[in-house]
């Protein structure tokens, strides 16, 4: 898979540290999570399709860790971060023993084809 990502030489050395370092606590705070827990949803409140993925996971007794930013009000530049990080456009973004999934219905598609094993 081939992903364009602007080169480091790319950015001019006078802001590369600040591009480094732009919301680093929320990718960091994930990295950890998923170092942490076999299954990871982050989220935001209010978004539909996080609470029906979270809800098909327990449903499925797949054990899940869950984190929340923010809104449709709020926060988007924080997840912006996390976007930008990995490559997913949309909210929830699910990840299982490190690996990215997608979305809700990326994850519902692995659950009905029995890809996810509980882990209850």
């Amino acid at each position: 898979m081939f992903r364009h990502v602007l080169e480091e030489s790319n950015i001019h050395a006078a802001i590369r540290e600040m591009v480094a370092q732009n919301h680093l606590d929320i990718v960091q705070e994930v990295i950890n999570a998923i170092e942490q827990h076999d299954t990871v949803v982050v989220g935001m409140a209010q978004n539909p399709a996080v609470k029906s993925v979270r809800q098909a996971l327990t449903e499925a007794g797949v054990q899940h860790h869950y984190l929340e930013y923010g809104n449709y009000f709020c926060q988007w530049r924080r997840r912006n971060a996390l976007k930008m990080w990995t490559g997913w456009p949309t909210f929830p973004m699910v990840f299982h023993k490190g690996v990215l999934l997608g979305g809700r219905k990326n994850t519902k598609d692995l659950l009905a084809h029995g890809e996810l094993k509980s882990s209850v």
